[in-house]
């Protein structure tokens, strides 16, 4: 149970260091893990590799949610936040 505990912190702080201010990486990794590890325990399966799995599932989806609905500008990863687009300062959205 501890390798559980240890690699999910380990998942969540390296989601969240992408861009936690700007999603829910970290929540969504988090609560992935909790699922996982219950399903696992319902199931009988595996616990580590549920919660792993979970947590990478619902860090991959909380990293694609917008926390604020806001223009955040440029992120770390050298995107325009989509909420930007059409702003003063900023281009059109190209799609």
């Amino acid at each position: 149970m501890k390798n559980v505990l240890i690699a999910t912190a380990l998942i969540a702080s390296s989601i969240g260091l992408s861009a936690c201010s700007e999603n829910y990486a970290v929540e969504g990794g988090l609560a992935g893990a909790a699922a996982g590890a219950g399903l696992a325990a319902v199931t009988g399966e595996d616990l580590e590799t549920y919660a792993l799995a979970g947590a990478a599932a619902g860090g991959l989806a909380g990293y694609f949610v917008d926390k604020d609905d806001d223009c955040d500008g440029y992120g770390n990863n050298g995107y325009l936040d989509e909420d930007c687009f059409g702003e003063e300062g900023y281009p059109d959205d190209p799609r």
